[in-house]
């Protein structure tokens, strides 16, 4: 395989420092670039090139910063401050992409990504991916679920109180760790893979409320129930805990998402793309009540 150069988006944050890690893992030959709104954040990081990539620049200095990349990850932005504010940074990324000849964008969308979406943050993806598709390149679109770390915020409240407290009813979430979603994209990143396609990102399997109350109850020793309420009391309830109201009806978008079938499907892709299984609920939470 040739020499190519591959571009991480977002690599100070969480997900795309793990990547560029595992990409420097897997060594080879490619060239790696770190991009970051502010590339003093990457300073210390062996074997990467950093690079300023921030999608709101003007076309110029954004179509700039993919100069000479053969494969871009994006990874999708935070800006939540505005609904639509992150597809339209990310649909800038796409053509400024496209437009410094880079040939094969892989960007990370969310589980099912549909129009008719419960999670409104999901739309957002729904774009993206809909420009990818429109662009011509070729690209790879990695429909992360719910990272497992989410759960672990509400696992030692269940465990002391005895509740595991949801608004999803009997709908299961394939939670997947962080960890195996870079694992995931940074095999994709690294492949030769030049077409089309779309790929959920999940754990092994897909576990309901109850399911998760039997396996808290298991780990810890402690009888655990799960109990499903209302969407508004859930919203409530973290409200009650010191979040914040916009971030709390995030989180019981998810819960609404889940009781209709949006986070339960289950795939193999982590396996496939990076030759090891992803990791089980059941190490991810072990672990945290171990913690």
């Amino acid at each position: 395989m040739a020499k190519r150069t591959l571009l991480v988006t977002g690599a100070s944050g969480q997900l795309g420092a793990e990547v560029l890690r595992r990409l420097v893992a897997l060594g080879g030959d490619d060239e790696l670039i770190a991009g970051s709104r502010d590339p003093n954040k990457l300073a210390g990081l062996e074997g990467v090139t950093a690079r300023r990539v921030d999608f709101d620049d003007d076309e110029a200095t954004l179509q700039a910063a993919f100069e000479g990349v053969d494969r871009a990850l994006i990874i999708s932005t935070d800006a939540l401050d505005r609904p639509g504010r992150r597809a339209e940074q990310q649909l800038r990324a796409i053509q400024a992409a496209k437009a410094a000849g880079v040939k094969h964008v892989l960007y990370t969308s969310l589980a099912k990504a549909a129009e008719d979406t419960a999670i409104p943050i999901g739309l957002d993806h729904v774009r993206t991916e809909q420009a990818l598709v429109g662009s011509g390149l070729g690209y790879t679109v990695l429909r992360n679920n719910l990272y497992a770390e989410v759960l672990l915020g509400s696992v030692g409240h269940a465990v002391s109180s005895g509740k595991l407290v949801t608004a999803r009813g009997d709908g299961a979430i394939a939670y997947v760790t962080r960890s195996d979603c870079a694992r995931a994209a940074a095999a994709a990143l690294a492949s030769d893979f030049d077409g089309q396609r779309v790929l959920e990102i999940s754990g092994p399997e897909a576990l309901t409320g109850d399911q998760l109350a039997a396996l808290l109850s298991e780990l810890s020793g402690r009888p655990v129930t799960h109990l499903s309420v209302p969407v508004d009391g859930f919203v409530q309830g973290l409200v009650a805990a010191g979040m914040p109201e916009v971030f709390a009806k995030l989180f019981a978008s998810f819960e609404v998402g889940a009781a209709r079938g949006e986070l339960g499907e289950v795939s193999d892709a982590v396996q496939a793309l990076s030759g090891a299984p992803a990791t089980p609920i059941r190490a991810t939470l072990a672990a945290a009540l171990k913690a």
